[in-house]
């Protein structure tokens, strides 16, 4: 029997086979979770949605268009999934979005109120609106994680409000830990090392990031997806039983070395 036989939960975030929710996605299916999935609005995204779950093999997902950043679009999900599914015992929360023009090098200062605003709304506030939606369904207990990033602790040039975004999305991380944890419902942040995801891909710097991590980390390679996978298995599951309010750095120890 896989750690998690008869769990039932949502991932948000797998926009194609490189996300970061993909990996955590196929993890959890293959110890034994059931999951139901979101996609970014239109067809397009749809497709590439459903094409990389079914990779993972499941033939048939549970999958619904929704606009994080939109209540009415987070009600309409979570309604469908109570009517589908009544409970759920885990959330994967690994969505985060800014505009690619202020995620370049030298650019933190020119970054505007909206851009600004948005960044944290979608990377940070979304996951108070969704962990409020989800412990509703969560009656006996549950487990919520969320996707984060060294930039928020240190300065990652390139980074930029993505950084302040996380650093709000790891204190909502402990407020709604301590809040929800007398319902029985853990919450805890997953901060990744660099991936090679869509994403990622939009930092200013992120080919130097790579070459900095597989140089300087004591481990002496960037991590992959499945490492993220593994320890959200490790959150989602009986094993991390006492942890709350935490944030894991898989980053292959990089966040532990000075120079």
């Amino acid at each position: 029997m896989g750690l998690l036989e008869g769990r039932k939960g949502l991932v948000v975030g797998i926009a194609n086979e490189r996300s970061i929710a993909w990996s955590i996605a196929k993890l959890l299916v293959e110890a034994g979770a059931t999951c139901a999935f979101t996609h970014l609005p239109g067809e397009k995204m749809e497709r590439r949605a459903r094409k990389a779950i079914e990779s993972i093999g499941i033939t048939d997902p549970w999958l619904m268009p929704c606009n994080a950043a939109d209540d009415a679009d987070l009600d309409t999900v979570f309604a469908k999934l109570k009517g589908d599914f009544d409970t759920i015992d885990f959330l994967v929360h690994s969505i985060a979005f800014a505009d690619r023009e202020y995620l370049q090098i030298g650019n933190f200062t020119q970054t505007p109120r909206q851009v600004f605003t948005q960044a944290l709304d979608i990377s940070a506030y979304t996951l108070v609106a969704m962990s409020k939606r989800a412990a509703e369904m969560m009656p006996n207990g549950g487990s919520i994680i969320a996707m984060t990033y060294y930039g928020s602790d240190k300065v990652v040039p390139g980074y930029n409000v993505m950084g302040v975004a996380k650093a709000a999305l790891e204190a909502c991380t402990r407020y709604l830990a301590f809040e929800l944890g007398e319902k029985g419902i853990r919450v805890n942040t997953i901060s990744a090392g660099p991936v090679k995801t869509l994403s990622a891909m939009a930092v200013g710097g992120i080919d130097d990031m790579f070459d900095h991590v597989e140089r300087k980390a004591p481990l002496r390679r960037n991590i992959d997806g499945d490492d993220v996978g593994k320890t959200a298995v490790y959150l989602l599951s009986d094993l991390s039983s006492g942890v709350t309010g935490e944030n894991i750095f898989v980053d292959s120890g990089y966040n532990t070395v000075g120079l």
